[in-house]
């Protein structure tokens, strides 16, 4: 009898977190339907000569390694903690009224900071990066909220786009994300953790064109160029300018 109790106290401590927690037992949705990357190895068109950066709402918000998100001592959300997480300084976005954050456990999370209610909560990772027990899946490059699109990228080989007010991914591509990105109306710039500056067609997650780097560092937009540390490369098709 007290094994039965036991057993009924723990589930219902389960479901009374599971629209707080991010991980719980169950079968996660997978984002890939392939490991392949379309890369189409053509120009981008209209592009602008300079971008501006996100125009993101004032966020009062803090966030921890532990996936704790605070509103001064209050906290609106609380995740797992994760003991593999990378060091790193996380910082919430706010828009529309909402807080959206990266987690160190993979995911993107929507809450309501008043009532603290979590609207949505994406998986940013590939299916195999949580069979080896012991992944790296922290996002903890910058949200980039743009055009009603929330863009995120994680360590988990993932470059998504999700859908702000449901949570639903529109694609997801397989690269890994550690450092800042820019995202324009067409274009997506991102300078992957295997050592390629992609160019991501948002409409489908599609690759116009990819090309090497030499340092993995947040890439810089001006006057249809690209700047990766000292390396310069044409926005339009890649092509590095010497």
């Amino acid at each position: 009898m007290r094994k039965i109790i036991a057993v009924l106290t723990s589930v219902i401590i389960l479901a009374g977190c599971a629209e707080h927690d991010p991980i719980l037992p169950g079968v996660r949705t997978p984002i890939f339907d392939t490991g392949n990357i379309d890369v189409l190895d053509t120009t981008i068109e209209n592009l602008p000569e300079n971008i501006d950066a996100p125009k993101q709402d004032e966020c009062p918000y803090t966030q921890d390694s532990s996936n704790v998100i605070r509103d001064g001592d209050r906290k609106i959300f609380s995740g797992f903690p994760t003991s593999n997480s990378v060091a790193s300084t996380q910082k919430p976005v706010c828009a529309n009224g909402y807080v959206y954050a990266g987690l160190t456990t993979g995911e993107v999370v929507k809450v309501a900071p008043n009532s603290r209610r979590v609207i949505w909560i994406a998986d940013v990772f590939r299916r195999s990066n949580m069979t080896g027990g012991a992944s790296i899946v922290d996002i903890i490059a910058p949200l980039v909220i743009h055009n009603g699109a929330v863009y995120a990228g994680g360590l988990g080989n993932a470059f998504c786009r999700i859908n702000a007010t449901s949570g639903q991914k529109k694609w997801c591509v397989d690269i890994g994300v550690e450092v800042s990105f820019i995202v324009t109306d067409n274009a997506a710039f991102v300078v992957a953790t295997d050592g390629n500056l992609y160019a991501v067609r948002t409409s489908d997650g599609a690759v116009y064109w990819r090309t090497a780097v030499r340092d993995i560092v947040a890439p810089v937009y001006k006057d249809k160029t690209i700047v990766v540390g000292k390396e310069k490369f044409n926005a339009v098709n890649g092509e590095k300018i010497k």
